[in-house]
């Protein structure tokens, strides 16, 4: 029988009880950090938000739950819920299906309570109505997190009943395998792969070391085994102090203009609250060219915040690239497939055209890149690995030749105005 948890106010101590009477809206305060957000009921069956009560401090809600077009008055319920409910393991991560069973749970959101919806990536969380609980005694920061539920995801469990739900796992997103791990007092990420090349780990060693040579910050990853099965291994970027707001919550803050597209309206948006992000993006966008990143959608980018002030700190380092450099095709499809990507455009070809400079990235730096590739993908099969490792060449290859033809054009368009304006002083000169 799965258990519920419960917090010891008098000696902070977080233990299992068990399950009481299911289907009851249960009132939470949501809180960030130690701030009363907002007063809520959550439906244990459904892990559902029933009704928000009270609004304590506006300025903490989730940034983007506050309706766009009722002049900021009116808490979209909708919208907090998807909010809420995004918090959850998605229904399509591998092996989902086996681990609910397992568990005993019918809906990934029914997790989030289990945990008080505490994250690695930002410090929203839930406490029980009435209590006095801290973020300090909660938080997984600065407190150890049961395994249980990180064995049950990886299949490495050997138990049936008596899972101890306390763990940053029950909100981690992604369709991959994963789970969180203390190595070394260090939270660290670790996420499989998918076949039938089990790829993404390595592709984002290769990520790092493409932007490691262009001096683009990252998140540095690395890559271990577990009974034979490669995982990608990255520290927690996310500290006690700092928090991670997606580029869709950012998109969501306002309504899109009609005269702009995706781009301009995260940069339009960013810019509207005070971060110049256009360098970033674009290094985001140079990296995923290189690599033919296929999977860079709105809930894998964003921006940085302090939890404490609000105050905007800036571009999130570049993190999960592994769906990249043909991880899922066969030796024919890299020869021959088209690479789509996201999420600005829907090819490469058109999406590297919003990077206004690429003289600015010194490609040079990226010579014998191919080596590189090759070490790291040693265990493939060699053919597949060469045709990898010369793709990535001949798209760094294009990248330097549009860079010449950039300036080129720029070039051109200077002398033109140049030779305009020297033309009409000439004649106002002559006039006289």
């Amino acid at each position: 029988m799965t258990k519920d948890l419960i917090y010891n106010e008098n000696n902070g101590i977080i233990t299992n009880i068990g399950k009481g009477k299911r289907g009851v809206p249960m009132k939470y305060i949501l809180m960030h950090k130690n701030t009363e957000v907002a007063d809520i009921e959550i439906d244990d069956v459904l892990g559902r938000i029933t009704s928000v009560n009270d609004v304590i401090h506006r300025e903490h809600l989730p940034v983007g739950i506050v309706h766009p077009l009722r002049h900021n008055e009116v808490i979209d319920r909708g919208a907090l819920n998807k909010w809420w409910c995004g918090r959850s393991i998605p229904a399509s991560r591998m092996g989902i299906a086996d681990a609910f069973e397992t568990l005993g749970i019918y809906d990934p959101s029914e997790l989030l309570t289990k945990c008080f919806g505490l994250s690695l990536s930002d410090h929203y969380w839930i406490k029980p109505s009435g209590s006095s609980m801290k973020w300090e005694n909660v938080n997984f920061f600065d407190n150890e997190f049961s395994d249980d539920i990180g064995d049950v995801l990886f299949g490495t469990s050997t138990k049936s009943s008596g899972f101890d739900f306390y763990s940053p796992d029950n909100t981690s997103d992604g369709n991959l395998k994963k789970r969180w791990k203390i190595i070394d007092g260090k939270r660290c990420l670790l996420k499989a792969g998918s076949m039938p090349y089990r790829q993404q780990p390595y592709n984002e060693v290769i990520a790092s070391m493409v932007m490691d040579r262009l001096g683009i910050d990252h998140v540095p990853y690395s890559v271990i085994n577990i009974v034979n099965e490669p995982f990608s291994i990255c520290e927690d970027f996310i500290t006690k102090d700092t928090e991670l707001v997606s580029a869709y919550r950012i998109l969501q803050i306002r309504g899109k203009e009609n005269h702009e597209n995706d781009y301009l309206h995260y940069i339009n948006t960013c810019k509207e609250i005070g971060v110049d992000i256009s360098a970033a993006v674009d290094d985001m966008i140079v990296v995923d060219y290189i690599i033919a990143n296929e999977d860079r959608h709105f809930n894998n980018f964003g921006l940085l915040r302090n939890a404490e002030t609000l105050e905007w700190i800036g571009a999130a380092p570049i993190f999960d690239s592994g769906t990249s450099l043909w991880f899922d095709r066969s030796e024919d499809q890299i020869k021959n497939a088209e690479i789509k990507c996201k999420p600005f455009k829907k090819h490469h070809s058109e999406q590297i055209k919003l990077v206004s400079d690429l003289s600015k990235y010194d490609f040079s730096k990226l010579d014998g890149i191919e080596n590189d590739i090759r070490e790291v993908l040693k265990d493939q099969k060699p053919e597949r690995v060469e045709l990898i490792s010369e793709a990535v060449r001949n798209r760094i290859d294009t990248l330097q030749s549009l860079a010449v033809e950039q300036n080129v054009k720029e070039e051109n368009s200077f002398n033109d105005e140049y030779t305009e304006e020297v033309t009409a002083e000439e004649y106002n000169i002559n006039m006289d």
